[in-house]
């Protein structure tokens, strides 16, 4: 494969009037510009583009971290990015880390070695303060969905609070008044602003939540398993349950299912994601939809405006909505 310097000798110019020539840095005569694209076409050379992007000080690449690729929350995010960073004619390095802090870390130091233009992060793990201090020397960083406290970077997140009021208002205006909620890690920023909506949605009302109301774990199908099942045995156990997620919401279900009880009849459900199998369950799951497309593109529009220097961007929050299906019904008298 031919390379500037073939061209150069073939063209009896310095490889670095070659380089200026082909980056639009020089201006030549006609006849040595003639040269230059006669010898390129004979040889058949195709200038290395990550060489040509670094020497503008630019390697049109961002690196993409996210904790669970095969969740399909992450999945339609990631998606949404890269779908963002063709159109705009950047590359996207993209690696799932299994929610793995170390595996964070390193994937961090990986990236940095790819020279890439800057990074977006998707986590849904506490941080102690490993992965913000693994994140200083990165100077262009857009975080999505989560937070990680001491990171002063542009974020994006939806409205986890009003989503949360807007849940447990649905199931009030059902008639509901013994209503449990099963959230996430309990010092993760989307599960403390969903546990603020659902206190003040019961605070509207004047309703009391007992202690053992309100349980908080992973956002996974057997953690809700497991604490509806507690909410299940119970004296007065509860007639609706407002889950932190979808994926919380399948484990409460299927918990019901396992005390020979069904949703909506015995247990009303209101998830949180809308996740696309949402639609599908049995019952077609009642949840907060969240803009996912939007949180992947608007972090990409983000990011790009930090590579561009605009350093104004702060924390934007994009809406919720609720969508009602056959997971709530009125309690039974």
């Amino acid at each position: 494969m031919s390379n500037i310097h073939d061209v150069a000798v073939a063209a009896r110019v310095s490889a670095t009037t070659v380089s200026r020539y082909l980056n639009n840095r020089i201006e030549l005569p006609a006849e040595t510009a003639s040269r230059i694209d006669a010898a390129i076409k004979a040889l058949d050379y195709r200038p290395n583009a990550l060489a040509k992007r670094l020497s503008l000080g630019r390697s049109e690449a961002i690196g993409l971290v996210t904790s669970e690729i095969a969740n399909p929350f992450f999945a339609e995010l990631a998606a949404a990015v890269e779908a963002e960073a063709t159109l705009r004619g950047y590359d996207v390095f993209m690696i799932s880390t299994g929610g793995k802090r170390e595996r964070e870390v390193a994937t961090l130091r990986r990236l940095k070695d790819r020279q890439v233009d800057g990074l977006i992060i998707m986590t849904n793990e506490p941080d102690d303060g490993t992965l913000a201090a693994a994140l200083s020397p990165y100077r262009n960083v857009v975080l999505i969905d989560e937070d990680i406290p001491g990171v002063e970077v542009p974020k994006i997140f939806v409205e986890n609070r009003d989503g949360a009021l807007c849940a447990t208002r649905h199931l009030i205006e059902k008639g509901h008044r013994a209503i449990a909620h099963i959230g996430g890690p309990a010092t993760l920023m989307s599960a403390m602003e969903r546990l603020d909506g659902f206190h003040a949605g019961m605070g509207e009302r004047g309703l009391a939540i007992p202690s053992e109301y309100l349980r908080q774990g992973d956002y996974s199908p057997e953690f809700g398993f497991q604490a509806m099942s507690e909410l299940l045995s119970l004296k007065e156990r509860p007639t609706a349950v407002f889950a932190g997620s979808d994926y919380i919401a399948i484990g409460a279900i299927q918990a019901i299912r396992a005390k020979g009880l069904s949703a909506p009849a015995d247990v009303s459900i209101v998830g949180f994601d809308d996740m696309p199998f949402a639609d599908f369950l049995a019952p077609a799951l009642t949840t907060i939809r969240q803009p996912t497309p939007d949180l992947g593109r608007e972090g990409f529009r983000a990011l790009l405006s930090l590579i561009e220097g605009d350093t104004s961007i702060g924390v934007k929050r994009l809406p919720v909505t609720l969508v009602e299906r056959q997971s709530v019904a009125p309690p039974r008298c």
